[in-house]
């Protein structure tokens, strides 16, 4: 009987929309996290009477078939790449992207990384840094008589000195978009890597066309929004069940066939 495997798909599919449903909710308050959501495609159908075919000499033609599909599969967990919402931190190293653009990271293998998470810190030399001590591009040097540290919209990183009465600018952040940013790979730590998908990185200053401008002493939280992660989860556990109850009743009626035998 078919409907075993076809409810059985069916539950692998909401298995795995739990799955991510899940690591939404659990990145809510992760700094520049995108939601992800999983899309469904139906499986190769059946053919029992193929639609088209004819029915008489004179030709006549079945007009809509007898297919059977054969279940349902995850093809993609698809990453929202909108914006979230702005949280005043009041930290100077802190900076928020309004708008597209990813930061440009220098990873210890000489590979460039893009994020979202501007919650920059300084190393022992005084360069602008992750939180887990990886480079910002263009690798600002703050130096240590610096008494406060200014970025303003257009990534222009300047800071007052003891010995100064002006600011001096030490450099400017770039940032990088993507023809299609949710074709980036996600390696972990908020970071992401360039793809064939995502095309090549496109640099430039914030708040030029086309990018985002930068905000000092924000953070951009997580695009997730907890009512509708929830609605989901209801929504694909309800699923799930109707799914194992399918496989119950298919169960049943294969049993009752074998006493009829």
């Amino acid at each position: 009987m078919q409907a075993l495997r076809i409810a059985a798909t069916g539950m692998a599919a909401q298995e795995l929309n739990v799955e991510v449903i899940s690591h939404n909710i659990a990145n809510m308050r992760t700094t520049g996290y995108k939601r992800h959501r999983a899309e469904f495609q139906d499986l190769l159908y059946q053919d029992l009477r193929r639609v088209g075919s004819t029915t008489s000499d004179s030709g006549t033609m079945v007009p809509t078939g007898l297919q059977v599909g054969m279940g349902v599969l995850t093809a993609a967990t698809s990453r929202i790449m909108s914006q979230g919402s702005v949280t005043l931190t009041e930290k100077d190293l802190d900076v928020a992207i309004r708008g597209d653009g990813f930061f440009r990271i220098s990873l210890p293998d000489g590979r460039t990384a893009y994020t979202r998470d501007g919650s920059f810190e300084i190393d022992a030399n005084g360069q602008l840094v992750t939180v887990d001590g990886y480079t910002v591009q263009p690798g600002i040097v703050i130096p240590n008589n610096a008494r406060s540290v200014t970025i303003n919209r257009e990534g222009a990183v300047q800071v007052q000195l003891d010995s100064a009465t002006a600011q001096t600018e030490l450099g400017s952040i770039e940032l990088a978009r993507f023809v299609n940013p949710a074709g980036l790979e996600a390696m972990g730590e908020n970071l992401y890597l360039q793809t064939d998908a995502s095309g090549s990185e496109q640099t430039g200053t914030p708040g030029a066309s086309g990018y985002g401008s930068l905000l000092q002493g924000y953070l951009e939280d997580a695009n997730v929004n907890a009512v509708g992660e929830i609605s989901d989860l209801i929504a694909a556990q309800r699923a799930y069940e109707m799914n194992a109850r399918i496989i119950s009743a298919a169960d049943e009626m294969m049993s009752a066939t074998s006493n009829l035998r």
